[in-house]
């Protein structure tokens, strides 16, 4: 009996979904498609950088028609990719992907990811050829390929990665060795949760007739400064309203998850009414879709603002301890960075005063707004 492995609906161990639907076998089947190149992408953290990742999904298919993407990440990733028609297979780690790893083979392995345990996990894997990071006998990460040594040598020397003016997806891109002008981000809301977001938006009272900016006001543990300041965020509610015709300002949705509840709760305070509470236990697909519900949105160099930018938001973007020229936000933002000394240093902690975030002022990040909102988006952003 003829059985062909290549088709790229055949599954192994069950039916396929034709001979489920039309009972059809191998041989007399209309739709054989062989599969292209089976290719894996490592990207297991953090939340943000994984979906910033998905830049390359595009250009990939382009350079490599028919074929089949699998992405290992973990669990906590695993919502990303929802609904994503380019990925063919998502693996979830820690479980049994490694399984995976060893007993397939792949033509071609990405790990964009220069650290210890993804890097094990590309070295793992049965790949043909391999780009990016891996990890060598003697207990240390390498690069695979030339064009990933220069992230490689960014990632051991903070003077080359603070004069780095390349974006991460131009950087992902280049050491996947394809074009980087075509970097759009992946990120597909279902129709359910949009419905969702929209009934969420009247219980709060949001009008349609008027724009809603997203205050996204916290950030991970990890980075202390990402976020910008309390009475900054405060500030800048009184500041708009000030500044906007009686009934004309613009209403501001608060973004976080449980660390910024109080926080929220506290700003939200200033002006009842005009100021609305997303809430702050949400899952991950319900924070995309009220980021969704956004016209702009005001955060610090964290998750809110990829996702703002895979779903062609327009931003106000706020850098303190991490690079700006990294981000991309797609000639739809305007990035304010702190003049502090450090600013872009990648201080986990810091003892600078005022603090890199506190010398961004209310006024700069009105301004920011207003032009946006005017659609006096920078040529580059």
């Amino acid at each position: 009996m003829l059985i062909r492995h290549d088709c790229r609906h055949f599954l192994g161990d069950r039916p396929c979904l034709p001979h489920k639907r039309e009972g059809v076998h191998c041989a007399n089947c209309p739709h054989y498609e062989t599969v292209g190149p089976r290719i894996l992408i490592i990207k297991l953290d953090a939340l943000g950088d994984v979906l910033r990742s998905t830049c390359i999904l595009g250009p990939l298919h382009k350079a490599h028609p028919g074929a089949r993407l699998e992405w290992l990440t973990n669990e906590n990733a695993l919502p990303f990719f929802e609904g994503n028609p380019l990925v063919r297979q998502v693996h979830a780690f820690p479980g049994v992907a490694w399984i995976d790893l060893l007993a397939q083979r792949y033509d071609l392995v990405i790990n964009l990811d220069n650290a210890p345990l993804s890097s094990k996990l590309a070295t793992l894997a049965q790949g043909v050829r391999k780009v990016g990071f891996g990890y060598d006998a003697t207990g240390h990460i390498h690069p695979f390929n030339e064009e990933a040594r220069e992230w490689y040598h960014m990632g051991l020397f903070d003077d080359i990665k603070r004069v780095n003016r390349k974006t991460y997806q131009q950087i992902a891109l280049e050491i996947c060795g394809l074009p980087t002008e075509d970097r759009p981000l992946h990120l597909y809301l279902r129709d359910d949760e949009r419905a969702w977001a929209a009934g969420h938006a009247r219980t709060l009272g949001l009008r349609s007739d008027r724009p809603v900016i997203g205050f996204n006001t916290g950030a991970s543990d990890r980075w202390e400064h990402k976020k910008w300041t309390e009475e900054g965020f405060i500030g800048l509610v009184r500041e708009m309203q000030a500044a906007s015709a009686e009934g004309a300002a613009p209403q501001i949705l608060l973004l976080g998850g449980p660390r910024e509840a109080e926080r929220n709760a506290r700003i939200a305070a200033i002006s009842p009414g005009a100021v609305f509470l997303g809430g702050s236990d949400n899952s991950l697909r319900q924070f995309f879709a009220l980021v969704d519900l956004c016209d702009l949105v005001v955060t610090g160099d964290t998750l809110a603002l990829h996702v703002a930018a895979a779903l062609g938001k327009k931003i106000v973007a706020l850098f303190g301890p991490t690079s700006e020229a990294e981000i991309d936000l797609y000639g739809r933002g305007i990035k304010l960075a702190s003049d502090a000394p450090c600013v872009g240093g990648y201080r986990t902690r810091c003892d600078v005063l005022p603090t890199c975030m506190e010398r961004i002022g209310v006024g700069q990040v009105h301004d920011a707004i207003r032009q946006l909102l005017t659609g006096a988006i920078p040529a580059v952003a």
